[in-house]
């Protein structure tokens, strides 16, 4: 039997409009709109780097120019349709999702109790009924709440003092919840006093939870690997994301297809049975700026592989090793990365250092004239007042 091919421009026109970015980013950007955009990608990766917008801000932005980051807020704080924890990376996940990571907070608990005791500082495990009892007796607190008297560390997280030690085991194990965030800092409590009883009480067998994850993974990446399967929520093995391709394959329940990257090569992949069948439409020639972090470009190779677009973030770049800049930006047109741009929020302005066009892209003045118009856009976003332009910021 012969394998589909998926031709490179289907493959990324897929691909966009599971992520969110073939159509006009329109919409209010709040209450149940936002919380559909969230539940469409799965999750929002959250990330402290702030020159512009942080991550999860600019991820929503990219496809809801009207959200403004109180929205999420709202979502997350008062509302509780969402809440927070680990995927790859910390992240906002929809309330319903919550069941099905009892599977993680069980697996995590036994990684930290293995490994966290020859990493960190100091011996976390005795502070942990102590932490937990001051949540419980006193309400919910922050890492500085906790662990008076204990020496504070002026590096990483393998150099937290044990009490915060004990206080991101307890929250990675799921027995405390981020309640809201003050600043970027997480404030903490019970989880029975944050989740909603309808999530909280929820148990899923953890062949359930496999199944879940991996139907959700394809769903949104629209082909994959099972490797891909297994990283996309980085919540089950690569073996058990393996045992469910191989076990859906002979089930009929998905099929496999080559997908043409950017340089013609054909990569082996599942899909669901009708893939060769939808009616994709073209993406928007909208033109965007997107987070580094966006869900698009979160696999650094899968992008290059489809967009011939490679990236890397230099912040740990020392900066005269730097090809491009501390915190750079990917810039989208339609169903192309056309560059990157250097900008930052700085004295009441959106200071732009620096575009570089990728190659074959000709910043004709049409290009640039949407380009500015985006960036007119994100310096009302960002609370600045007007965009400054570098010499010669066009390379």
């Amino acid at each position: 039997m012969n394998v589909p091919i998926l031709d490179n421009r289907t493959a990324r026109h897929l691909f966009l409009a599971r992520h969110g970015l073939a159509t006009r980013p329109s919409g209010p950007g709040k209450g149940a709109d936002l919380k559909g955009v969230i539940n469409d990608l799965g999750f929002v990766q959250v990330d402290s780097v702030n020159t512009f917008a942080r991550a999860h801000d600019l991820i929503l932005w990219s496809r809801r120019q009207q959200y403004r980051p109180k929205a999420l807020q709202h979502l997350l704080h008062r509302d509780r349709q969402v809440f927070e924890h680990w995927t790859h990376d910390a992240s906002i996940i929809p309330i319903e999702s919550f069941g099905h990571w009892r599977l993680r907070f069980q697996r995590d608990a036994v990684r930290m109790e293995e490994r966290w005791k020859e990493w960190r500082r100091g011996d976390f495990t005795a502070k942990i009924d102590a932490v937990l009892r001051r949540i419980s007796d006193h309400g919910h607190c922050t890492s500085g709440q906790v662990g008076e008297g204990e020496e504070r560390g002026s590096g990483g997280w393998w150099d937290w003092h044990p009490s915060k030690t004990a206080l991101e085991y307890l929250w990675r194990s799921g027995q405390i919840s981020v309640v809201r965030r003050d600043g970027f800092t997480k404030v903490y409590d019970l989880t029975e006093r944050v989740i909603p009883a309808e999530q909280l009480n929820q148990r899923h067998h953890p062949e359930e939870t496999i199944d879940w994850c991996c139907t959700g993974a394809l769903d949104r990446l629209g082909f994959a690997t099972s490797g891909e399967l297994a990283a996309f929520w980085d919540h089950i093995t690569p073996a058990e994301a393996k045992t469910w391709c191989t076990t859906a394959l002979a089930d009929g329940r998905i099929i496999e297809v080559d997908v043409e990257g950017a340089d013609g090569k054909l990569r082996r992949s599942f899909a669901w049975p009708d893939v060769m069948d939808l009616t994709i439409g073209t993406p928007t020639p909208r033109l965007r700026i997107l987070s580094p972090f966006d869900p698009a470009l979160r696999d650094r190779k899968r992008a290059e592989r489809l967009f011939g677009f490679h990236y890397r973030i230099e912040i740990f770049v020392p900066e005269a090793k730097r090809k491009y800049g501390y915190y750079v930006f990917p810039v989208m047109e339609g169903d192309r990365l056309i560059g990157r741009i250097d900008m930052k929020r700085e004295d009441g302005v959106l200071a732009v250092r620096a575009f570089w066009p990728e190659q074959g892209v000709r910043m004709g003045t049409g290009r640039v004239q949407a380009l500015e118009t985006e960036l007119e856009r994100a310096a009302v976003f960002g609370g600045v007042d007007r965009v400054k332009y570098a010499k010669d910021w066009i390379r």
